[in-house]
Parts: C-alpha cells; structure tokens; sequence
C-alpha cells in the first residue's frame, strides 16, 4: 500500500467561466470531460460523486451525500436531478456544492508492475453563480523524484510523473484554460506539469514522514 499524505503533495487550479449559468450542471459537464482524460491515462476510474450542500445567505452546511456511478453517468442530462434528489429532508432550501469525483487509478512501481490505489488523484469541483473552480490534487510520492522518506526514485518516478504530466496538459487543452500551481503545502508543491524538484543533501531529499506535520 502507497502512504497517503494528509494534504496534497500538489495540486493544479482551473477557473471557467460558466456560460450558461447553470452551475452544477455546467460542473457535471465538466467533471464528465477531465474524468475521461484522467480514465484515458489510467488516472481515475470513476466510481462515485460526493458532495456536500450550501443555501444562500448561509453558506456551506456539514451535510454530505455520496452516489455510485460509472464514467457513462457522468454524461446523464438528468444526473444533475439525481443529485437533488438526495437533498436533507430538514434543509429543503439547499443545492449541491462542491463536488468530489471519486474513484481509483493506476501507479507504477520500480519494476514497472501496475498497482490500483483509490483516490490516486483527487478531482474536485466547486460550481458557482457565474464560474467554476476545478481542482486535481496529488497525496502520494509516486509522483515526485523522492519518496517521502527521501530517498531518491528515479525508476517509480519515470513510471508515474509523465503520465500525470501528459494528462494535466491534456485537461489543459480540453478546458481552453491554464493551469495554476496551487498553494504548497509541508509534502511538495506543484511547478508546471508535476511536482517541484527537492533539495538533495548528501543523496537524499527531505524526510516528510515527521507525523505532527499535516
């Protein structure tokens, strides 16, 4: 099993502007395009929606609802519907909020070998009145030229870091819009297609596993 850090080791940011104004159908639109670009890389096979719910004037509530789907779903027009139809009896005002699209991906390990892990990226969806915010985020090491314990993975990191690279180009091109580097946390930060290079001393980079970080 990979170790899942407690925040992203990166993360990349698309804000759309919403045409139509729909907003959580125009999210599902969407979530339904970069699911089949991360499916394509073998990033993420979709299998489940979770959200949580907002009324105006009140914000964001600690309610949230999950649904079981596959990739064809996503293009359902009444999906949207299917996703109120879950709304709290005692909150008959809310609408969906931020969406998570949930599922397992692939890694590579030294020898090459294919390896399944839920979550592997995290893709995530926030509709607003007039816009979208578009998030994917990484949690393991695969992805960078250290594990975190430090030590050096050239061989996992040839596996795994193109592959994300290639896809994150491909959503760019898929969504018309540039991706910003998100903010960097204790377990790495993004710069451009993958994660920023760590300092190497005496033939190690740093030693993130210190558990009061996160």
């Amino acid at each position: 099993m990979l170790m899942r850090a407690p925040k992203e080791s990166a993360s990349w940011t698309w804000i759309l502007d919403d045409p139509t104004g729909s907003g959580v159908e125009f999210a599902l639109t969407i979530a339904a395009r970069v699911s089949a670009v991360l499916a394509k890389h073998d990033l993420l096979a979709l299998s489940a929606l979770e959200w949580d719910w907002f009324q105006t004037g009140k914000g964001t509530f600690s309610v949230s609802s999950r649904l079981l789907l596959d990739a064809r779903s996503l293009d359902d027009p009444a999906l949207s519907e299917r996703l109120r139809a879950f709304r709290p009896a005692h909150l008959p005002q809310v609408d969906v909020a931020t969406i998570t699209v949930l599922g397992t991906g692939a890694w590579f390990d030294a020898e090459g070998l294919r390896h399944t892990e839920y979550r592997l990226v995290d893709l995530f969806l926030a509709p607003g009145e007039t816009d979208l915010w578009v998030e994917l985020s990484v949690h393991h090491d695969v992805w960078g030229q250290c594990d975190f314990r430090g030590v050096p993975q050239p061989l996992i990191h040839g596996h795994n870091a193109p592959r994300l690279a290639a896809a994150l180009q491909e959503i760019e091109q898929t969504l018309g819009v540039a991706a910003e580097p998100g903010e960097p946390t204790y377990y790495g930060r993004a710069e451009d297609y993958g994660l920023a290079a760590p300092d190497i001393i005496d033939g190690l980079g740093p030693d993130l596993t210190n558990a009061t970080h996160g």
